[in-house]
């Protein structure tokens, strides 16, 4: 399949911890932040060192932009190749979601392009489908549309001003990480530290330089985009303008965040786990909790609106847990009185309430909305963690591939070369510790008058910031996510990068350092937080600067001429309105491609598509030809292609071949040496995808060869003649 190749060519008596944490806490809320301007300081080095900030921030932003481009562009000589194979660069799901953006270029107007998407019968063959309600699409709706509204077309095609975008959005995911890093720390360095981290671990921060359409690369800017927005909500002395527009930034990045992923609302279900967490034990304001999600239901209510009232998200988990938070937070007044472990009891008995009614209030909406859109995700969690059974074809799709599995070692060693695994980890255990206190010291009963209370709330929300404590819980929460399951890995290495940065140049770390040293002191502490990031960033320059600059001196170029052929002879010798079968990867490239008609695609949050992708697959199964054909002239299929590297598969242990997916899903014994389950049986048939390639009348007479190549086999998939009544029982002779 495609390839690379190589292109040629004096110290007073110690104040106790926790006062020293307060000070020096209450000190960070002041000092050296981006909007310090806003408080009314505008001394010129004020000016002057916040200008700078922002503006090593935009260069980092920018830096890592064009060494994104630059890898793509070397590792495929994008710039060189024929169109056929940029398409085909736009591997799996990407292509499908590319070429929905040059099918609305290719729309004789923008109302006709949109009329298209929303009637579609391309995609699933004998089906009409709304394309934005069934996918997460606008996106390239925005893109064509701006295309062509901007004069650029005579200089820029709509490939590079495509990917070009994405690429940019990697300068503002920087920016934004930047920025969340600068307003906990106080200091613009743990943004350079946070910027220079997310570079040198690109392998597991991004993988955007070769899955350039994937869902994740659009929305996880706004995701990190929010979590700066709600940093900065959560800190203290903010107006309240300042405030309201906090609150709108949180929603307009929230609502982009959802409309541009599928997955929105289990990112966000963890999101509202960690604000009910802070709510708990009294980190946050009753106000800050309903803000925060309210914020959440109008951005996925928003998208649902616009995604013509799309099921899925009125039937998600994280819509069902708000409204049962809110709900029994609002019936339950005296949940935050009594003693420590009165309010301990209390609390749990909430969350179990809370759980109870969240699945009750989902089950009840899935079953009004008859919504089994997401069931396979479910599926897969309860395999995946040995909660039911592990012959499902769907789960075990999701299980077999190495992205859905426990996140590897070797992640956590590539993290440690560059430094950024050990601060990140101390920074951890430090903060998790502090956090435990203060959340046990908010927990007890507080005494004393009404202004002795209000003093005590206002000193515990000192002592342990509430944005701290938020972005401690984010990377928790997502880290814990990310050793599950290793594709979410994406959404909790950027934020790792903040946290270490901020373990850095915070006070935290370094004021328990020197007190336990005994050699505390404000001048001691400011050297410390500026010189150790200046000299780590010396020693990345040192070891990485480099290695960068010998791999972006390593040029390939792409190489695929097996798929190349394919899709000429398809593009050339095929009715523009044949119907194509296969392998769901290879589909997304023919419709982009080609622009033929597809029976399925990678797009897999669909149960009738789930089933019918199921149903096509049959043709790498041990299956009869009669069976095969029949499967296929019902999804509509003109074409099947048959793929080598399906078929005779060999990347997959045995039991996670697509092939032995099948027989198992089938009840069949599985092939090669190895043991089988004692239900299986043998097939009475051999394999399809093998047999056919005999020739043999029995499968010659429902389908021709049309095409082949070392890769890849076309058949024609024949019509079947009507029979006489008489003989309407019996095979023909052809068969």
């Amino acid at each position: 399949m495609t390839a690379l190749r190589q292109r040629k060519g004096s110290r007073g008596k110690e104040p106790p911890l926790g006062a020293e944490f307060q000070s020096q806490q209450s000190n960070c809320c002041t000092n050296h932040h981006p909007e310090k301007i806003l408080h009314g300081d505008w001394s010129w080095g004020a000016i002057i060192w916040t200008s700078v900030g922002w503006s090593v921030s935009v260069g980092l932003g920018l830096l890592c932009c064009i060494y994104m481009a630059t890898l793509h562009e070397n590792d495929l000589w994008f710039s060189n190749i024929k169109e056929v194979e940029r398409e085909i660069s736009f591997r799996t799901e990407c292509g499908l979601y590319y070429s929905y953006f040059k099918q609305m270029l290719q729309a004789p107007s923008i109302q006709e392009g949109l009329s298209d998407l929303i009637h579609d019968n391309l995609t699933e063959s004998r089906r009409t489908i709304n394309l934005l309600q069934r996918m997460n699409i606008y996106q390239e709706v925005f893109l064509s549309v701006l295309y062509r509204l901007l004069p650029i077309q005579s200089y820029l095609e709509p490939v590079y001003f495509y990917i070009y975008t994405v690429f940019s959005l990697q300068a503002v995911y920087v920016i934004a990480l930047y920025l969340t890093a600068w307003l906990l720390s106080g200091s613009w360095l743990a943004g350079t530290l946070t910027g220079i981290w997310y570079i040198l671990n690109r392998v597991d921060t991004t993988r955007v330089e070769f899955t350039i359409s994937l869902r994740e690369n659009w929305s996880l800017p706004f995701l990190a985009l929010q979590v700066t927005a709600i940093t900065c909500y959560l800190r203290p002395q903010l107006t309240t303008l300042q405030q309201k527009v906090m609150v709108w930034l949180m929603y307009v990045t929230t609502f982009c965040f959802c409309l541009t992923w599928q997955f929105n609302q289990f990112i966000l279900l963890v999101q509202a786990l960690i604000i009910y967490t802070l709510d708990g034990v009294d980190f946050l304001t009753t106000t800050q909790v309903t803000t925060l999600y309210l914020v959440q239901v109008s951005g996925l209510l928003s998208v649902w609106l616009l995604q013509f009232c799309n099921s899925m998200i009125l039937g998600s988990l994280v819509l069902s847990f708000i409204v049962a938070a809110l709900f029994i937070r609002h019936f339950q007044s005296g949940l935050k009185t009594g003693s420590l472990l009165v309010r301990l009891g209390k609390l749990l008995l909430h969350s179990a309430t809370v759980l109870l009614l969240t699945f009750t209030i989902n089950y009840l909406a899935k079953k009004a909305l008859q919504l089994r859109s997401d069931e396979h995700i479910f599926k897969f969690i309860k395999s995946k963690f040995a909660l039911g059974p592990t012959r499902d074809f769907d789960a075990s799709l999701y299980l077999c591939e190495e992205a859905f599995g426990v996140l590897p070692l070797d992640t956590l060693e590539r993290l440690a070369g560059t430094l950024l695994l050990y601060p990140y980890i101390l920074t951890l255990l430090l903060l998790s510790g502090l956090l435990a206190g203060a959340a046990l010291q908010n927990m007890r009963p507080k005494g004393g008058s009404a202004e002795e209370k209000k003093g005590a709330v206002e000193g515990r929300l000192v002592a342990f910031r509430p944005d701290v404590a938020y972005n401690l819980l984010h990377t928790l929460f997502y880290g814990l996510l990310a050793f599950s399951t290793m594709r979410m890995k994406y959404i909790w290495t950027g934020h790792m990068c903040v946290v270490a940065a901020y373990g850095v140049c915070g006070t935290e770390l370094w004021t328990l350092l020197l007190n336990t040293l005994h050699c505390n002191s404000k001048v001691l502490l400011r050297l410390v937080r500026y010189a150790v990031p200046l000299a780590m960033i010396g020693c990345l320059y040192y070891k990485f600067w480099p290695k960068l600059m010998e791999e972006l001196s390593e040029l390939r170029e792409f190489y695929d001429p097996d798929t190349v052929e394919l899709m000429t002879w398809i593009s050339t010798k095929t009715p523009k309105q044949a119907v194509f079968a296969g392998s769901m990867q290879l589909l997304a490239g023919i419709k982009l491609c080609t622009g033929r008609v597809l029976t399925n695609h990678p797009h897999y949050e669909d149960k009738d598509l789930r089933e019918r992708t199921r149903q096509v697959y049959q043709v790498y199964a041990r299956r009869s030809p009669e069976e095969v054909h029949a499967i296929l002239r019902a999804a509509g299929a003109d074409y099947v292609v048959l793929e080598n590297s399906i078929c005779y598969e060999r990347r997959h242990r045995r039991g996670c071949r697509l092939r032995d997916l099948l027989d198992l899903a089938n009840g069949h014994i599985m092939d090669g040496p190895g043991e089988n389950d004692p239900d299986l049986v043998p097939s009475p048939h051999p394999r399809f995808c093998e047999t056919i390639k005999t020739d043999t009348a029995a499968y010659t007479s429902l389908f021709t060869r049309t095409f082949q190549n070392k890769t890849f086999h076309v058949y024609r998939v024949k019509k079947k003649r009507k029979k006489s009544a008489k003989s309407s029982s019996e095979p023909s002779a052809t068969q």
